[in-house]
Parts: structure tokens; C-alpha cells; sequence
């Protein structure tokens, strides 16, 4: 009877044994898997704020000389040409100087979220309480590249800035060329 109680025992001390190493094993896979959606989801938001240059119709130049795309958005590139009633217009210069007239020398306020596939920071960017990326979309004068859908679909309808004629999208123009 002795020995059936030892062997029980140890059989007994060998299944804690190896539940608690499963349990520590699913643990440890667990974590992992938290550390790498955590990784996945994290993105340091850092907010810059100050005068900048205007490159172009959805790039900024901030005061420490480093570019900022406008995230969400898309605009013609400079020297794309569009169409409307009147004829064929620079409509490239035309976006650029729509963000000319949105930043008109104020402080611009921006949240970088990352960088793009060329190494610009990407960000949402504001004059005082304005969304300077919704903006360009609303007055049409950018297309929504995965936000701003709303923005554009007004900007489209009330056929203002490109959607007053015929434009192709930047980024079809840029895989042409």
C-alpha cells in the first residue's frame, strides 16, 4: 500500500510538474504575442509646431529642413496638368497654392505618426483649430488616400478644385510617368 502511495505521489508530482511547465510555456507564447500587437498597434505620436516652407500640394517643409507628408491625403503632383471647361491648368501649382493660402505664414501644428516608404514624416496637421488635410480634401484641392472619404465626396459634388473638370489621380499619374 506504501509503494501504490509513492507511485501516486510521484505520478501525482509529475502531472503538476508538467501542467505547470504547459502553463508556463502558454504563458510565455501569450506574452509574446501581446508584445508583438502591441509593437504592431504602438505608433509614437510627437507633435512639432512652427513655421514651415510648402513643397508642394501635401508636403511640408518643417524649420529643421525635414519633410512632412500630409497623411491621408494625396495631391497632383507639381507639374501635373488638369482639364476643365476653360482647358488644361496646372492644377498641381493650383494645390500648392491652396496649402499656400491654408498655412499663410501661421504656425502650423502637426502630429507625426510615422514615416512614409521615401522617409518623410507622415502627419495630420492644423492651423489654430483647422485640419489643414481635411481642408485640402474638402475644398478638393487633394483626394482622400484611406481618410477624408467624407471630404471628398462634398469636394466632388460641389465640383470644386479638381472635381470641377476631368483630373487624373496622383498616384495613377506618378505610375504613368
Amino acid at each position: 500500500m506504501r509503494r501504490d502511495r509513492l507511485a501516486t505521489g510521484r505520478g501525482g508530482q509529475r502531472h503538476v510538474e508538467r501542467r505547470l511547465r504547459d502553463l508556463l510555456r502558454a504563458s510565455a507564447i501569450l506574452t509574446g504575442l501581446l508584445v508583438a500587437l502591441g509593437l504592431l498597434l504602438w505608433r509614437e505620436e510627437t507633435r512639432v509646431a512652427g513655421p514651415v516652407d510648402i513643397v508642394d500640394g501635401d508636403t511640408l517643409r518643417l524649420a529643421d529642413g525635414r519633410p512632412l507628408r500630409l497623411e491621408g491625403i494625396d495631391a497632383p503632383e507639381i507639374d501635373q496638368l488638369c482639364d476643365k471647361p476653360s482647358g488644361p491648368y496646372p492644377c498641381g501649382r493650383a494645390a500648392r497654392s491652396a496649402l499656400v493660402r491654408l498655412v499663410a505664414g501661421a504656425n502650423v501644428t502637426c502630429v507625426v505618426g510615422g514615416k512614409d516608404r521615401y522617409g518623410r514624416l507622415l502627419g495630420r496637421c492644423s492651423v489654430g483649430e483647422e485640419d489643414i488635410n481635411a481642408s485640402l480634401v474638402a475644398t478638393g484641392w487633394a483626394v482622400a488616400s484611406g481618410r477624408y472619404q467624407a471630404e471628398e465626396a462634398e469636394a466632388r459634388e460641389g465640383r470644386l478644385g479638381l472635381w470641377q473638370g476631368r483630373f487624373e489621380r496622383p498616384t495613377d499619374w506618378r505610375a504613368r510617368r
